[in-house]
């Protein structure tokens, strides 16, 4: 197999390449449209078919590059339609397995709360986390249908019961962190460990962030899968 964590530096954003060294397949996930001849380059320099490009949500601080992929490499872009997503070729539903081959595959896991529709991935002994748990924190919960009770249950229920060891790689980092476990985070997150779920509402309801610089724009774009469709 071949892993890669790659790192968009304006918007903090961590794309992940997972590949089938014996059938050279591959997977991106969260690719952000600015390094899509990135993207080309590497899986041309490890002569690579990208099968996936999957979303763990759509974005509002960048624009995916999932619907250029499928434009440029005929790959399947894939995103949760409870995240108000047009046109992926799939629909995300919890539990649904992305195979590369017979030897490698990713499962998703339904994780709301961030946005409606975020979901995790998990491949091996790693979780891909999106936005909903980050290396210390969490995804803030104040637009796009998030809700701070339903991410508490998505990460204490579905991610914190998931082994310890599991390898966690989040969506995003603002602090050169590049992987967690889930026993660091469970036992050590600032926001989660040892918080009741009121205690965590609390918190995530005082943030006060501003908004996403890019959300007007990215958030219509990522619905569309980063390519915008043009009325008739």
């Amino acid at each position: 197999m071949l892993f890669k964590q790659l790192f968009h530096k304006e918007s903090a954003t961590y794309t992940y390449l997972i590949a089938c060294s014996k059938t050279n397949s591959a997977i991106l996930i969260d690719p952000v449209n600015t390094d899509i001849d990135d993207y080309v380059a590497l899986l041309k320099e490890h002569n690579l078919t990208l099968k996936y490009a999957l979303d763990t949500h759509v974005h509002a601080d960048h624009i995916t590059a999932s619907g250029l992929l499928k434009k440029t490499l005929d790959c399947q872009t894939a995103v949760s339609a409870l995240c108000g997503a047009n046109n992926p070729d799939i629909h995300i539903q919890d539990g649904d397995v992305f195979d590369l081959s017979e030897y490698e595959s990713i499962k998703a896991i339904s994780t709301p709360g961030h946005t409606a529709g975020s979901v995790c991935f998990l491949w091996r002994d790693r979780v891909f986390t999106g936005d909903t748990l980050l290396i210390g924190g969490c995804g803030r919960t104040d637009f796009q249908g998030g809700d701070a009770g339903q991410e508490y249950d998505s990460i204490t229920q579905r991610l914190f019961t998931l082994s310890d060891d599991t390898l966690v790689y989040p969506g995003h980092d603002y602090k050169g962190h590049f992987v967690s476990n889930i026993a660091q985070e469970r036992l050590g997150n600032p926001r989660l460990a040892n918080k009741t779920k009121e205690e965590f509402i609390e918190i995530m309801d005082n943030l006060n962030l501003p908004y996403p610089k890019l959300i007007d724009i990215a958030v219509p774009a990522n619905r569309d899968c980063g390519v915008l469709v043009q009325s008739a």
